[in-house]
């Protein structure tokens, strides 16, 4: 299976971690992956992916900083 095929039409997929992908629009999603909305040429969903990709830290790696960020501005 080819991701460069500029003429396949692919989803924007993102998993549990909020990481997104591209998968071809053809084919079933694979386990822990959803559609995240978006659909069209891989041009346009890498592009969607840079706009709506902001911080590209896994959400357990932002929860974990935000929990110990937290925990040094309430010291026991």
């Amino acid at each position: 299976m080819s991701f460069d095929d500029e003429d396949q039409t692919y989803v924007v997929v993102r998993n549990h971690e909020q990481q997104y992908s591209i998968w071809p629009a053809d084919r079933e999603l694979p386990l822990g992956w959803t559609a995240e909305g978006f659909g069209g040429s891989r041009a346009a969903c890498l592009d969607h992916i840079e706009t709506v990709w902001t911080d590209i830290r896994p959400l357990s790696l932002r929860r974990a900083m935000a929990a110990s960020a937290n925990e040094g501005e309430n010291p026991g």
